[in-house]
């Protein structure tokens, strides 16, 4: 596992180095194509902090850092014999820990966006705002048990829900583009989705109380 305040000291080091870190990944891209795994056991060692560096930059978090770096690893060896000039593996590891960092930051916080987005698809269930808060109260509490149980549906269910579950005229064109559903087996689907919603709330004294 790397660690954060391991990197600085060598990072400083290689940042000496230079073009000879460049010239260190070239020969082992070299060595390794030659069946000599040595130079390339030697470079990991020594570039996997700056790699690390590079992906925690982007706001990766620690576990996310620790599979790019290690993929990148792999996918280095995976395309090795691809590789037109080994004097830009070094660049080419970079860029890579540095794209795929960004692919990862943005997954996670388009995850969170959604995640969101589903929370805020129970508001089709709520009162009136201006209602007494003791009502307020049992709405608030409906509503947190009904978002247990649509949690706990398939993703499938939970997005068409989100979208048409209590629409009288949903577009189901607009519900086909969004969901990559055909037109046709979005009625049956929302059918079949709200079925399970309704075993599902029956089976819960908390729901039947509220």
């Amino acid at each position: 596992m790397m660690s954060d305040d391991l990197v600085e000291p060598v990072d400083t080091a290689l940042r000496g180095q230079g073009e000879g870190l460049a010239d260190q990944a070239a020969r082992a891209v070299v060595a390794y194509r030659e069946g000599d795994r040595a130079p390339m056991a030697a470079l990991v060692q020594v570039m996997t902090p700056l790699l690390w560096h590079t992906v925690r930059a982007q706001g990766a978090g620690t576990e996310q850092a620790q599979d790019i770096v290690q993929n990148v690893w792999l996918a280095l060896v995976r395309e090795i014999d691809t590789i037109r000039d080994p004097r830009a593996t070094l660049q080419w590891t970079l860029v890579t820990a540095k794209r795929a960092a960004w692919r990862a930051v943005r997954r996670s916080r388009e995850e969170a966006a959604r995640t969101d987005s589903d929370e805020a698809a129970t508001t089709w269930l709520t009162a009136p705002a201006d209602e007494l808060p003791d009502a307020r109260a049992l709405r608030d509490e409906r509503d947190r048990v009904l978002w247990d149980h649509v949690r706990a549906l398939p993703e499938r269910c939970r997005r068409l829900l989100g979208l048409v579950a209590m629409v009288d005229r949903p577009d189901y064109t607009v519900v086909s583009q969004a969901l990559g559903m055909p037109v046709g087996s979005i009625g049956p689907t929302r059918g079949r989705c709200l079925a399970k919603l309704r075993v599902s709330l029956s089976s819960d004294p908390s729901w039947s109380m509220s």
